[in-house]
Order: C-alpha cells, then structure tokens, then sequence
C-alpha cells in the first residue's frame, strides 16, 4: 500500500511584520562595522579630491580681493597725478617711508600778458605785471572756475617743485586766490611780486584746490614682514589739507586730513626720475600679502610737466 506523504506549506503574506527573530538574523555586528569603515573609506577619498579645488577657490578669491584693493589705489594716485600742477611733483623728501607730493588742479586758465592797443591811443586790460606786486589780473578766453580758499600757481618750471609750494617774492609762484566765488573773468590774489622766471609764453596759471592743498601719496608702516597672520603690516595712505611746505616733511609729521587706500601692504616702491620733467613718469609698485599669499602689481604713470 502506498503512504501518502503531505508537506506542509508556508506562505508569507506580503508586508506583515518580520518577527524579531528573522529581523535580528538579517545583519551582524560584523557586517555593521565594515559597512561603516567602508563609508569612512569613501568619505575620506570624496574630501581628498574635493580639497584642492575647494583651496584654489579660495586662493583665487583672496588674489582677486588683493588685486581689486591695489587697482582701486591706483586709480585714484592716477586720477588725481593727472590733475597736478606741472613739475609740482616731488619725492625727495620722503626719508625712509616711500611717498609722492603734488599740488591738485581745480582749473587752468590764460592771464593777460599785454594790454589791448586795438583802439589807437588805448590800453585797455589788466596785465599780470611781473615788475611790481600785483594784486589782480584778466583772463584770457575761457572764465576760470574758483572757490573760497583756492589759490594759483603761475610759471612753476623748477623740476625739485620748490616754488609752487612757497608764497615768497624772491621765489614762490604760489598765491592765495582773493576773490569771489565762482566763474571768473577777473583774478584778484595777494599782491606779492612773483619772480622774474615766473613770466612765461605760455602766460598759464593753475588753480589749486583750497580744500586738498599739497596731497601726498604714502606707505606707512612696516614693510618687508608679515603680522600673525601672514598679512602685510603697511598701508597706502593719502593726506591732504596740511597746507604747504616750501621743503617737503616727512608724511609721519603731516597733519590735516588722512585716509588709507590700501591695506595688507607688504611691499612699495614708489619712484620718480628729476631727469626729462617736461614728460615725467611715476613708477609705483605694490605688494599685497593676506595669509601668505602675495600679489604685486606695477603702474606708470605719466605727469605732464609743461607749464
């Protein structure tokens, strides 16, 4: 007689709860702790390859940050050298701190040298007259523009800059402007006589800003070293409103006003040739250094010199 075997069958419905016997054999500890040393593995390799592109992003974006600060520096020096008084420009007297003087320009005009004899028997005009202290002069063609406190400068040609910042009979060529604001056909001044190399074909006078008077251009500070945090220790500094100095002092000792145009200065070269003034070149180059990293950026400048 055959035996009839039955089997007996087990279904698993499908989402019903694993019992914690079937859950607890699914994963080992062992198991766990490679999935986790693996991950770390993975983590470790996904830094190493992220690392140097996230470093360059920020190398760039400090030499970008430097670059910007420097170029900014620059167009101001510029922009401002552009408006000087001709050969007003002077570095002699800076000692040891690198800067650059001058006299910023308001407005230029033409005094009459010579009267009009159009009409016969007349001479009609007032003259700049160089043999005596003359207090007043016309302009020729354009009206100049003048504020409260400007002064003029007439025939500056000596290349040391001396005379455009002295008020002297004997040698100065700066004078402080005594008339009323505004345009002007007129220029009244302090009646000082100017001297005899002051008297040009050119018959060019320059008005200097009464506010800004002589502005000077300086790196103050400690150059060639780096602070904690490898920055550079130097500033770019503009003074201006000190008044004027017949021999050029020291920017330490210059009152008035300041501002800093640059900071993280670790390098400054600022130079300026006495010789071929009528086209004069001003070389400035500038170290900047955030963090150890360093940018050096070099500007020529051109000065016009012909008075």
């Amino acid at each position: 007689m055959n035996k009839l075997t039955v089997h007996s069958l087990r279904f698993t419905v499908p989402g019903a709860t694993p019992n914690r016997k079937q859950f607890l054999s699914g994963f080992t500890i062992i198991e766990m702790v490679m999935v986790i040393v693996i991950t770390g593995i993975i983590g470790s390799m996904v830094a190493v390859f992220l690392k140097w592109p996230v470093q360059q992003y920020i190398d760039l974006a400090r030499r970008a940050e430097l670059t910007d600060i420097a170029d900014t520096a620059f167009f101001h020096l510029a922009g401002d050298i552009s408006t000087a008084v001709p050969n007003s420009v002077r570095v002699a007297g800076c000692g040891t701190t690198p800067c650059i003087e001058f006299l910023p320009t308001r407005d230029v005009g033409r005094y009459r040298a010579l009267t009009d004899q159009t009409i016969p028997a007349s001479a009609v005009g007032d003259i700049l007259d160089f043999t005596l202290a003359d207090s007043s002069f016309d302009v020729i063609g354009t009206p100049v523009n003048f504020a409260a406190g400007d002064y003029i400068v007439v025939g500056n040609t000596q290349s040391d800059g001396a005379p455009a910042y002295d008020t002297t009979a004997a040698l100065g060529v700066l004078r402080a402007y005594a008339g009323a604001a505004g345009l002007q056909s007129k220029v009244t001044i302090t009646p000082t006589q100017f001297p005899a190399f002051a008297q040009l074909a050119t018959q060019r006078f320059d008005v200097v800003d009464g506010t800004l008077q002589a502005v000077t251009y300086a790196c103050e500070g400690t150059l060639g070293t780096l602070d904690a945090n490898k920055n550079g220790q130097a500033s770019l500094v503009k003074h201006w409103g000190y008044g004027f100095n017949k021999v050029q002092a020291a920017p330490a000792s210059l009152a008035g006003s300041r501002a800093v145009l640059a900071d993280k200065v670790s390098g400054c070269v600022i130079d300026y040739a006495v010789a071929n003034q009528r086209l004069g070149l001003l070389g400035v180059r500038l170290t900047l250094t955030s963090g150890g990293e360093s940018v050096s950026l070099y500007q020529e400048i051109h000065v016009s010199n012909a008075p």
